[in-house]
């Protein structure tokens, strides 16, 4: 007996009459489902909803799905679409103690599942009266006993999304499918079509697809692949880190090429010139914004794809990796109300990402914030963002030239690169603008002489800037498999004495599945935030040598990129030879 969901809304959750008197008029206008109508008001959530659901139609609620013993053999008999269309997903699994498998949906016998080895049809659904969907799927599947259970969208959905990942041939099958054929075929699909939900036929298309969704799961920021005399190869990089994932034989190459460049939208008869473009992914429920850079080599074109997860949010300063000193630290420069403010590092060293989470830290209503970058990598709400465009002469001068005229509070600048971007940001800081942009450097003092060597007068530089932040990333532990150890005793070399041996505990990569056996995961900054006092100042008037401005900066207890890698070294977060892989001696 199907019981009324209002009246156990009520008794669960307190809602009153006024709140399904408003959803009754809505239904009434509109049309739907009350509960649905309910969660669209935000009166209660998915969660409560189901849970509710699960009490109407007697069937087990499961908030999360078992996704390490998914049966996706099922994948071939049923198209993703109908499946993501429908918000359901077969799975065969074992059953699970802490599962409520009592109530079951069964279409004949009433013993089919009491057997506690057999393994569980089971039909997870977000709308338990989709019944016309859930017969097409028990057809479809052959399934003559299963058991509904109900589970929220994003868990039915990234179920469906990692089944159909698995199912996908390896990259060495499609290789060695394409030498058995002998055939490449170049076509091209939508942009933004679903790369998981591509079905095309062509050995080719299916290639570099898996290399994209293959390189996303393991959280690559770049692909690499890189042509030689009699082969060549493809690679990701992880966490910094390039890693080998593939090396077809050379008579691939142009196709795969090819089929890049027809994604891109390049010429693909230009084999001479380097070219650039870009592309839209989706893998799954993620958006992807993918750019790709050709170079022509000796050996054939290389191609660089860069990508960009448009689904990710931007940090906090909080993710940043700063302490707890040194974020107020950095918070009060950038509630100045003018001067420059610079990040330095090399290139893929997080300053971009830096810069994005302080403008979302003082980004408020009542100030008037404009961006020139190159390029721009993601959209923050309420701020307006500059695309650097060579071709028609929108260059960083030229673009910050208008930004001035925009009446702006705060100006970002991706980066500067010339004497005259350089001395457009200096007046804008000498005439009441906060600043902020990007240089190429070691480290915080080097980024003084950069600026002379640009054009900059030093007495401008004096006056203008107020700080310059340093930055590297560092790899950080897996927490699941990081190994305690006592390192060598020269290690006080790099400046960790015995005393702080003896009060911390010291770890070591190993490596595991969860961390792709890298010992790593994610990553984390290290800074050096040089403050421009009154010795500084006075320094740089005299002189412009980094070794000098260095010197001058620790006497007021600046610490240094090495100090703060091992202070995370100390607590736990990194290794010592990240620390010496990113930082100077």
């Amino acid at each position: 007996m199907i019981k009324n969901l209002s009246h156990i809304l009520k008794t669960k959750y307190g809602l009153s009459e006024e709140d399904f008197a408003e959803a009754g008029r809505i239904q009434q206008e509109k049309g739907g489902q009350l509960g649905q109508i309910l969660l669209q008001k935000k009166t209660l959530t998915e969660v409560q909803l189901l849970d509710a659901l699960s009490v109407q139609y007697e069937i087990p609620f499961w908030p999360e799905l078992p996704l390490d013993n998914l049966g996706n053999d099922l994948v071939k008999n049923i198209s993703i679409q109908f499946l993501k269309k429908y918000i359901m997903i077969p799975m065969l699994i074992r059953p699970l103690e802490s599962n409520p498998t009592k109530k079951l949906y069964q279409k004949s016998g009433p013993d089919a599942v009491e057997d506690k080895d057999k393994r569980l049809a089971i039909i997870a659904v977000n709308d338990p009266a989709s019944f016309q969907p859930l017969d097409d799927l028990a057809r479809l599947i052959g399934f003559d006993d299963y058991q509904l259970v109900l589970s929220t969208k994003n868990a039915i959905l990234s179920a469906i999304n990692l089944w159909y990942d698995l199912s996908q041939d390896s990259a060495e099958q499609l290789v060695q499918d394409m030498e058995e054929n002998g055939t490449t075929i170049i076509s091209e699909i939508e942009n933004t079509a679903d790369l998981l939900d591509d079905i095309s036929d062509a050995p080719i298309i299916k290639l570099v697809n898996h290399i994209i969704s293959q390189s996303t799961k393991a959280r690559a920021s770049d692909i690499h692949i890189e042509p030689f005399q009699d082969s060549f190869k493809v690679r990701y990089r992880v966490d910094g880190i390039l890693y080998d994932l593939l090396t077809p034989p050379k008579w691939i190459q142009p196709a795969l090429i090819s089929r890049i460049k027809v994604m891109s939208n390049l010429n693909i008869a230009e084999k001479r010139l380097p070219q650039d473009g870009r592309f839209e992914a989706k893998i799954g429920n993620q958006s992807f914004d993918v750019r790709v850079s050709t170079l022509p080599t000796t050996f054939g074109e290389r191609v660089v794809m860069r990508l960009l997860n448009k689904s990710s949010s931007v940090l906090k300063m909080s993710d940043l990796g700063l302490s707890k000193k040194r974020r107020a630290q950095l918070k009060k420069l950038v509630e100045s109300p003018h001067g420059i403010i610079l990040v330095t590092g090399p290139t893929g060293s997080g300053k971009t990402t830096t810069l994005y989470a302080i403008l979302s830290s003082i980004n408020k209503p009542d100030i008037n914030i404009i961006t020139i970058e190159d390029p721009v990598e993601y959209q923050l709400y309420g701020i307006s963002q500059i695309q650097v465009n060579p071709k028609i002469d929108l260059t960083f001068a030229r673009g910050l030239r208008a930004i001035v005229r925009q009446d702006p509070d705060v100006i970002l600048i991706g980066e500067i690169r010339d004497r005259e971007t350089s001395e457009i940001a200096v007046q804008s800081a000498l005439t009441g603008h906060l600043v902020f942009s990007t240089l190429h450097t070691n480290d915080s003092a080097s980024a003084i002489t950069r600026l002379v060597d640009i054009g900059v007068e030093p007495f401008l530089i004096s006056s203008a800037v107020i700080a310059v932040v340093a930055q590297r990333l560092v790899r950080v532990l897996c927490n699941e498999c990081k190994k305690q150890y006592i390192p060598d005793i020269t290690m006080q070399n790099i400046g960790i004495t015995p005393e702080q041996l003896k009060r911390h505990t010291i770890y070591k990569a190993v490596g595991c599945e969860k961390c792709l056996f890298t010992g790593y995961k994610g990553r984390i900054g290290i800074f050096e935030i040089m403050v421009m006092g009154h010795g500084l100042k006075n320094l740089i008037l005299k002189t412009y040598d980094s070794f000098r401005i260095k010197e001058e900066a620790l006497k007021w207890k600046m610490i240094t990129l090495r100090q703060d890698g091992i202070a995370k070294v100390l607590s736990g977060v990194t290794t010592i030879e990240e620390v010496l892989r990113v930082t100077q001696r």
